[in-house]
């Protein structure tokens, strides 16, 4: 029988991601990727990526930091790019400073869309956006296979084959510090207010106020974060 006496079972730690400061890359690696942008077609800086998509180790991470600063329309310092993460249209992509974007990840961009992603953006593995008009604000926490959709077909007309059929973009806006659980999806032409929490594995059908937490298949409002504070400091005091 294993003695869990000494076990420490739940605990609280500092944030590692979110406290970060940012690194400035050196000169000659913004220089680099200028350079591949202005001298090399975006099917070639694709193709690089393509051999450097895989591996943890420092040179493949470095390249890819690289070249998605040379494929992307604006990228900041301290990006961190995971294996196998997969870009489409990234000349509509913004990204701002200290962003990590997890293995496997996809942005699924559009040639005349728009994709921002703001500064200190953490996204989990295997997370997807259909970001054909999307906007990540800073501080965003991403939860690993986290879901975004941002277009839908019409279905007009019924008889005919939906995939056939036109489509419709929404604009999906993530709030400054919202947290998007594991496994949730976002649907198109969502806002998520500010500093609010979407529980896992939710279905985000419609806007989410400020400071908000939702959940559940479609998610439901289930408390607003002060008055789960105000909560807690009258719990305190009854005490």
């Amino acid at each position: 029988m294993i003695d869990h006496s000494d076990v420490e079972l739940t605990r609280e730690v500092a944030a590692t991601f979110g406290q970060r400061e940012v690194r400035p890359d050196p000169i000659w690696e913004q220089e680099f990727a200028e350079w591949l942008k202005e001298n090399r077609h975006k099917e070639e800086l694709l193709d690089l990526f393509s051999r450097f998509r895989e591996g943890e180790g420092f040179f493949e991470s470095l390249m890819r930091r690289v070249l998605v600063r040379a494929l992307c329309r604006h990228v900041g310092h301290d990006l961190q790019v995971g294996p196998s993460v997969v870009l489409k249209h990234p000349e509509t992509m913004e990204i701002g400073d200290s962003v990590f974007i997890g293995a496997q990840a996809m942005i699924q961009g559009r040639f005349d869309g728009t994709c921002k992603i703001g500064n200190h953006v953490w996204i989990g593995p295997q997370a997807y956006f259909d970001a054909r008009n999307l906007v990540l604000e800073d501080y965003v926490g991403w939860g690993p296979g986290a879901k975004v959709l941002g277009s839908a077909h019409t279905g007009d007309p019924v008889g005919a084959p939906l995939i056939t059929t036109s489509l419709v973009i929404k604009p999906v806006v993530i709030g400054f510090g919202a947290d998007i659980g594991m496994n949730s999806s976002i649907l198109p032409g969502v806002h998520v207010g500010e500093h609010s929490i979407v529980g896992a594995g939710s279905v985000v059908t419609r806007d989410v106020p400020d400071y908000a937490i939702v959940a559940g298949v479609p998610a439901k409002l289930l408390r607003m974060r002060e008055q789960s504070l105000t909560d807690k400091g009258c719990r305190a005091e009854e005490k």
